[in-house]
């Protein structure tokens, strides 16, 4: 999925779906599922909002499918109908917060606890914590910068493949992620106690805060199934370099699966018994 390629029997499956084969459109909309889920996760940090955002994004494939031509590679396509929809739509972006990392270091250090008063370590709810603060760094930069550091420093996609489900060239996309990066990197370096030991906010000295603001709540098993342990990370952290720490942070949130079977949901909208 990173570089997009497409196998003859991708091609076979989304060509008979096309046809109006269900079966081969119920495979390919649940193929598609998780990914979609994940890149709306990463851009809203939201479930609630991320599972709305996925469902619309799937019908929208639906409904486009017979525009899809086989000029690009079937998941470019979807990558690009779903971009099109996180930076556009008009549900995501009255939802979008509008974050500065200024006011989200400011948030982070309100009730801190000192180290002798953290609590005992909890690592499943510190491991919440990180997940939670992780995604919701990335608010703070406007949503084109976003989803350019999602595709290339999270998703880990091809400068050209990224650049293509933008409609920007290759040149204009490296300048774009560099400076995403560049802002993500000085304010993890910054503020986060797994990336500096110096920082004021840690995971255990933010979590009574967190706890007590009620922005804890227990993470669905499909997203948390395949991530790594808080443990694991601050481990990481520590024996890596700066911009090692960054990009592993971010990266560390598992596939980021959907919780729901939103296809198969999709699938009863766009297929109706009786059609």
């Amino acid at each position: 999925m990173t570089n997009s390629r497409q196998t003859d029997k991708d091609m076979a499956v989304v060509t008979a779906a096309q046809a109006g084969d269900a079966a081969a459109l119920d495979a390919l909309v649940h193929q598609i599922q998780d990914r979609v889920h994940r890149l709306a996760m990463r851009m809203l940090a939201d479930r609630t909002a991320a599972q709305d955002a996925t469902q619309e994004i799937l019908i929208l494939v639906v409904t486009k499918l017979s525009t899809f031509r086989g000029e690009s590679a079937f998941d470019t396509w979807v990558y690009r109908v779903a971009t099109n929809y996180l930076l556009t739509a008009r549900k995501v972006i009255a939802r979008d917060p509008g974050l500065s990392f200024d006011a989200f270091e400011m948030d982070l250090a309100e009730g801190l606890v000192d180290d002798a008063a953290a609590p005992a370590e909890d690592q499943v709810m510190l491991n919440e914590l990180r997940l939670a603060c992780t995604m919701a760094m990335l608010l703070c930069l406007d949503r084109a910068h976003r989803i350019a550091y999602v595709f290339g420093d999270i998703l880990e996609f091809d400068h050209a493949v990224a650049s293509d489900i933008l409609d920007i060239t290759p040149a204009a996309y490296r300048q774009r992620l560099t400076r995403a990066r560049a802002k993500v990197v000085e304010f993890t370096g910054r503020a986060c106690g797994l990336a500096n030991p110096e920082a004021r906010c840690s995971c255990p000295r933010r979590l009574p805060a967190a706890i007590a603001a009620g922005r804890m709540t227990p993470t669905p098993g499909a997203l948390i199934a395949d991530v790594p342990s808080y443990e694991a990370v601050r481990d990481m952290a520590a024996r890596s370099r700066a911009q090692e720490v960054v990009t592993g942070l971010q990266r560390a949130t598992g596939a980021l699966a959907s919780p729901q079977d939103l296809a198969a949901e999709v699938m009863r909208i766009v297929e109706p018994p009786g059609r």
